[in-house]
C-alpha cells in the first residue's frame, strides 16, 4: 500500500518556521516527507535537514521523496524523544527549527493491517507507530485489568461510558480473547446507550484513540519532550507543533507558557527570587487553525492547531 499523507497547516507551518536557508532544521514526525520537502526546498548547499520517525514505511515514503536534496537530508529511525542523542551522534548540538505533526497519517489510518481504524471490522488490534514494538492493542485490551482500562479510556478518550465500556471488555475476554476490530466495536456499542450511538460520532472512536495513545506513550513521550527539544533550538530558533486532539494542546501550550514564565515565585512577591530563566516567547497566543478551504479539502484537518515557540 503506498504511503499517502497531506500535510496539515503546510505554509502556515513554513511560514512560522522562519527557515533560514544556511540553518539546521529537523522534522521529529517525518511521516511521507510533506513537511520536510517544503524545508529543504527553503534551504541553499549550506543548510542541513534531518528527517525522524519511527514506522518504516513512513522512512520508506521520505526517503523517496527527498531523494533530490542527497546527504543535505539526512533520515533516522527513532522516535522523537530520542532527538537529541540521533542528533549528537549526527554532530549537531544546535538547530534553528523543529517541526512535530502528531497527527496519524492517512497511510497508518487506511491501511487495515495497522489496526489503527475501527472502520474495518476484520482489522488486527495492532495500533503499533513502530512496529519493531512487541506490545500490540491486542494486548493492551486483554490484559489491562478493568481499572486500568477505565482510567485509560477516561483520562485518553475522555468518554463519559469509560466504565461501562471497560465493564464490558473485561466480560467480553473472559469468554475468548478480542482480537479484531469489529470484535471490540461490539463490545463498545452494547456498553453505550443506543440514543447516544445514534446521535454521536461513532461508538468506538474515543476508546480506538486512548488505546493507541496508551500504547505508543504519545502523551508521556510529548510532555518529557518539550524542554529537551526547546533547549536544542538556537537563539531565534523555533518549535511549531500541530496537535490533533485537546489533550495534546494542553500540553503543548502549558509546556510553551512555562518555558516563557518560569518563574515560581508566589504572586505576592514584588521580585523574582527563585532565579528561574525564560527560554524564549510563544509567538501564537492563540493556536494557527485550518482555513474553511484546507478544512474542505482535508477533513482530517478540522481539529488540527499548530502552536509555536520561539528560543531567545
Amino acid at each position: 500500500m503506498e504511503f499517502k499523507h497531506t500535510s496539515v497547516l503546510l505554509e502556515e507551518t513554513i511560514t512560522y518556521l522562519d527557515i533560514k536557508p544556511e540553518g539546521v532544521y529537523v522534522d521529529g514526525t517525518l511521516g511521507g516527507g510533506g513537511h520536510a520537502h517544503a524545508v529543504c526546498s527553503r534551504l541553499d548547499n549550506r543548510g542541513r535537514f534531518f528527517g525522524i520517525d519511527q514506522d518504516d514505511a513512513a522512512i520508506d515514503a521520505a526517503s523517496r521523496r527527498l531523494l533530490e536534496f542527497g546527504a543535505q537530508a539526512t533520515i533516522i529511525r527513532s522516535n522523537y524523544a530520542r532527538m537529541k542523542e540521533a542528533l549528537h551522534l549526527e554532530g549537531v548540538d544546535r538547530v534553528d527549527g523543529i517541526v512535530l505533526d502528531l497527527g496519524v497519517s492517512s497511510y497508518q489510518l487506511d491501511d487495515p493491517g495497522r489496526g489503527f481504524t475501527y472502520r474495518v471490522p476484520e482489522a488486527p488490534l495492532d495500533m503499533r507507530m513502530d512496529k519493531r514494538q512487541e506490545k500490540t492493542a491486542r494486548d493492551v485490551v486483554n490484559t489491562y485489568s478493568e481499572s486500568e482500562l477505565f482510567f485509560m479510556i477516561r483520562d485518553y478518550g475522555e468518554d463519559k461510558f469509560a466504565k461501562n465500556i471497560a465493564k464490558h471488555i473485561v466480560k467480553a475476554r473472559q469468554i475468548k480473547p478480542i482480537e479484531t476490530a469489529g470484535e471490540l466495536t461490539e463490545v463498545i456499542k452494547a456498553a453505550i446507550p443506543a440514543k447516544v450511538r445514534m446521535r454521536d460520532k461513532h461508538p468506538a472512536k474515543r476508546t480506538f484513540q486512548a488505546i493507541r495513545i496508551e500504547l505508543n506513550r504519545e502523551l508521556e513521550v510529548l510532555r518529557d519532550s518539550l524542554d529537551e527539544m526547546i533547549a536544542l533550538l538556537r537563539p531565534g530558533g523555533r518549535i511549531c507543533i500541530i496537535t490533533f486532539h485537546s489533550l495534546e494542546d494542553r500540553i503543548v501550550k502549558n509546556s510553551f507558557r512555562k518555558n516563557e514564565d518560569p518563574c515560581t515565585c508566589p504572586p505576592s512577591f514584588p521580585v523574582c527570587t527563585c532565579g528561574a530563566v525564560s527560554k524564549g516567547r510563544v509567538i501564537t497566543r492563540k493556536p494557527v487553525l485550518p482555513s474553511i478551504q484546507e478544512m474542505k479539502e482535508n477533513p482530517r484537518a478540522k481539529s488540527a492547531k499548530l502552536r509555536v515557540f520561539e528560543r531567545v
